[in-house]
């Protein structure tokens, strides 16, 4: 099979779909890799790197014409449409919910979007995974960098001192953003609580963390409590192929504490906060009735060294599997990789991704 690794054209998005280790392992097995120049510069990787593991360099147009799997990092981007070809098939977050255009794309070109974020396997989300983890783990990171008052924040320190009650985070969701935010926060010292609709979740916590974490289940009621006091408010829901339910509303963001901070990781599924919109690295924050919103859509492309290593040991598995047996094949003999199928022949295949455009088909 041919395969094409692009360069990531998403602003301060510096992480790549596949390192020289996986062109190597993939060579082994006998398929050809396109791997477009300068697309492993960001997370260190040459081109020289990648020549020697065996991969062809070549310029963006090149790849995207004689690729049959495009392996990405994210969804494409509309200067990259034109360039996706009939009947190709795509490997990458597609996060399509939000996204009607590149959906609307992928159809009318019948290209195969297999979704990193929607591939399960034995009830988890092995693609999914690493970037929720070191954006989870990021998370109040962010958000105690954003209380600092010359950021527009309360001024909190959020780990407290001598005599002073450190800050309150409220974590919203249990998953693996949730857990390793919760991970952090406790670590820090943040007085940390947990809102999450899965009772076994929060046993899992409460385990993990005996005594550190405080647990609630998931009812507006309790998140309409919980934000009064909260300093950091991190987003962490997921539904996967799915929108995001919105579980704060502008309303809401009234009865907050001025200078809080919400960091809404779930911005690539639309976001759980009404007053959410995607941000930039460069350009990270704004402000919505005196709370400070951080919502980088690509949290984990800040440390693309570690985000790439991490992403490429989980998707190369399934990349050579994708090339060993053909996509067909891989769609019809592995469960997995059927989960990962968002588009097909012109067709939404995902339930969940269905039901938010109305157009589900059993299959």
């Amino acid at each position: 099979m041919i395969i094409g690794v692009p360069k990531e054209i998403k602003k301060e998005e510096y992480r790549v779909g596949m390192t020289p280790f996986g062109v190597e392992d993939l060579k082994r097995g006998g398929h050809t890799i396109l791997i477009e120049s300068g697309a492993g510069k960001g997370s260190r990787f040459s081109d020289d790197e990648y020549l020697q593991a065996g991969a062809d360099i070549v310029d963006k147009q090149t790849l995207f014409k004689k690729a049959e799997l495009i392996v990405k990092v994210k969804e494409p981007l509309p200067s990259e449409y034109d360039l996706l070809r009939e009947k190709q098939a795509i490997f990458t977050y597609l996060h399509l919910a939000p996204n009607r255009k590149l959906t609307q794309l992928l159809l009318d070109k019948k290209v195969t979007g297999f979704g990193y974020e929607t591939l399960q396997k034995d009830g988890t989300l092995p693609l999914l995974a690493p970037m929720s983890e070191i954006a989870g783990r990021m998370a109040p990171i962010m958000g105690a960098y954003y209380l600092q008052k010359i950021h527009g924040g309360a001024g909190i320190l959020p780990t407290g001192t001598v005599g002073v009650k450190p800050a309150k985070a409220l974590i919203l969701g249990a998953g693996s953003v949730g857990t390793n935010a919760a991970r952090v926060s406790v670590g820090l010292g943040i007085d940390t609580v947990v809102i999450n609709r899965s009772v076994e979740r929060l046993e899992k916590l409460d385990e993990m963390f005996p005594g550190r974490v405080k647990t609630l289940s998931l009812t507006t009621h309790n998140i309409k409590q919980e934000i009064k006091d909260a300093d950091i408010i991190i987003g962490a829901i997921l539904v996967p192929g799915g929108r995001t339910p919105v579980l704060i509303t502008r309303e809401m963001l009234k009865t907050m504490k001025k200078g809080a901070v919400i960091v809404d990781v779930s911005i690539d599924q639309g976001g759980c906060v009404e007053t959410s919109r995607p941000t930039t690295h460069d350009n990270p924050v704004y402000e919505v009735e005196g709370i400070i919103h951080y919502a980088v859509s690509n949290m984990p492309g800040a440390y693309p060294r570690t985000s790439t290593l991490a992403l490429s040991d989980a998707t190369l598995p399934y990349i050579k599997m994708l090339a060993n047996k053909g996509i067909e094949k891989a769609i019809m003999e592995d469960t997995a990789i059927k989960s990962s199928v968002n588009t097909y022949m012109g067709e939404i295949v995902h339930k969940k991704l269905a039901i938010d455009f109305k157009q589900y088909k059993e299959r």
